[in-house]
């Protein structure tokens, strides 16, 4: 009885152990079974936010118009306005802005379809694309002489990054400059440039001190230009970041460059990295 009973014992424990590795195996079947069917992770891609027609959406598609806002020339509004499917900016010598030593013809900001305003707020990484043909009208001047910003909504406020056409010396270059530390990401000849419609991409980081960053591509068909990136750079205000196109330039230029022109936009898309 005394040699059966430690029989019964040993064949019970052996029982034990081996129901024990049974659900143990079976543990971690369903834990290979769990990560297998769960769902992988997405990379971040650009996810496209706007893309404005301007033969379906006209003037909709921006947050705001800033048309001779002093009401200077009532005699040539609209100065901005659907031209086919661009966008077309007039401007005349005879235009003033509410500051009488500058002139602006601009839109502003970003609107979908459904008529929501798309921030562009801090930490987020975005990139603007858009097609542009500059006439020889349009000239660089020796100050300045802005056909693209970046801004902090509110009046008065300084821009935070501006595509400008501006004189070096005695050449005329197109260039993009982040204000804060007067930061030159590039600038390239605008001469080969006018006349023609050319492709731009601004991508950038919307950094605080120096956590911001800047990537500019121009493209004259299938030729890249330049593509040209500055890291620790100051993106950032407050509120939120409004991009602004169109002409808003100084009468101060010394070179003679200045008489009636105009700008025309197209293919405006936005795209957030998400």
């Amino acid at each position: 009885m005394h040699d059966g009973s430690k029989r019964r014992r040993l064949i019970g424990a052996v029982i034990a152990a081996c129901m024990s590795l049974s659900c143990s195996g079976s543990d971690v079947a369903d834990d290979e079974n769990l990560e297998s069917t769960a769902p992988a992770e997405t990379a971040a891609s650009w996810q496209l936010k706007w893309s404005p027609a301007a033969n379906r959406d006209g003037l909709k598609g921006f947050e705001g118009i800033e048309d001779d806002r002093a009401n200077s020339h009532s005699a040539g509004q609209p100065h901005i306005f659907v031209s086919g499917n661009d966008y077309r900016f007039n401007m005349h010598m005879v235009d003033r802005d509410t500051a009488t030593d500058r002139q602006r013809q601009e839109v502003k900001g970003m609107r979908t379809s459904s008529g929501s305003i798309i921030d562009m707020n801090l930490g987020e990484t975005w990139k603007l694309s858009w097609s542009l043909y500059i006439p020889s009208s349009l000239k660089a001047t020796t100050s300045f002489s802005h056909i693209m910003q970046l801004k902090m909504p509110g009046n008065g406020t300084s821009p935070i990054l501006v595509m400008s056409l501006r004189r070096h010396g005695s050449t005329p270059k197109i260039e993009v400059k982040v204000i804060e530390r007067d930061v030159l990401v590039g600038a390239i000849d605008l001469a080969p440039l006018q006349n023609k419609w050319i492709d731009t991409d601004l991508e950038f980081k919307i950094g605080d001190g120096s956590s911001g960053s800047v990537r500019w591509v121009v493209r004259d068909g299938s030729t890249t230009v330049i593509d040209t990136k500055k890291t620790g750079v100051d993106l950032w205000l407050g509120d939120r970041v409004r991009p602004k196109w169109g002409i808003y330039r100084s009468l101060g230029d010394s070179s003679g460059s200045l008489q009636d022109c105009y700008l025309l936009l197209s293919n405006m898309r936005g795209y957030q990295y998400l």
